[in-house]
C-alpha cells in the first residue's frame, strides 16, 4: 500500500534532482528518479524491476516495467506488468496499462486506463503487442 515500508524498498540506482538523462534506460533492479529522464525506461527480460518516480521526478517517454510507483510526472504511456501505485501528486499524460493498481486521491491519469489480465510466460511491448514465442508449422512437402 502507498506510504508503507514495502514501497520504499531497495534501489540499485538513484537519480538525484540535479540529474537529467537523455536516452533510454534498461533496468533490472530498483531505479529511484528524483531528476529528469528524457527517454524510455524498459525492464530487462525476466527481471523484477521496480521504478519509483518521486514528487520531484519527471519522465518524458514510455515506461515498461513489472512494478512502478509514481508521485511525479510522466509524459508517455506506462506499462506495469505486475503492479502500479499512483501517489497523490502523480500526473500521467498518456495511457496506463496495468494488471493491479493502487491510486490515491489527487493522482491524475490523462489518458486511458487499460486493464491487462496477468498472463504467465508472456511479455508486453509498448503498444500492447504480444512478444510470446510463436510456433512455425513444419513444411511437409
Amino acid at each position: 500500500m502507498l506510504g508503507n515500508n514495502k514501497s520504499s524498498g531497495h534501489y540499485d540506482t538513484i537519480l538525484s534532482a540535479s540529474v537529467e538523462i537523455i536516452g533510454d534506460i534498461k533496468v533490472s533492479g530498483g531505479l529511484h528518479i528524483d531528476g529528469i529522464v528524457k527517454g524510455n525506461i524498459v525492464a530487462a527480460d525476466n527481471s523484477a524491476a521496480v521504478v519509483r518516480i518521486s514528487e520531484k521526478g519527471r519522465v518524458e517517454g514510455s515506461i515498461s516495467v513489472p512494478r512502478v510507483i509514481i508521485n511525479g510526472a510522466v509524459e508517455g504511456d506506462v506499462h506495469a506488468t505486475s503492479h502500479v501505485e499512483l501517489a497523490q501528486k502523480a500526473v500521467i499524460n498518456g495511457n496506463l496499462y496495468y494488471t493491479m493498481m493502487e491510486m490515491v486521491l489527487g493522482a491524475q491519469v490523462n489518458g486511458n486506463l487499460v486493464h491487462q489480465p496477468e498472463q504467465k510466460g508472456k511479455k508486453t511491448l509498448f503498444g500492447g503487442k504480444d512478444t510470446a514465442a510463436t510456433t512455425v508449422a513444419e513444411d511437409k512437402s
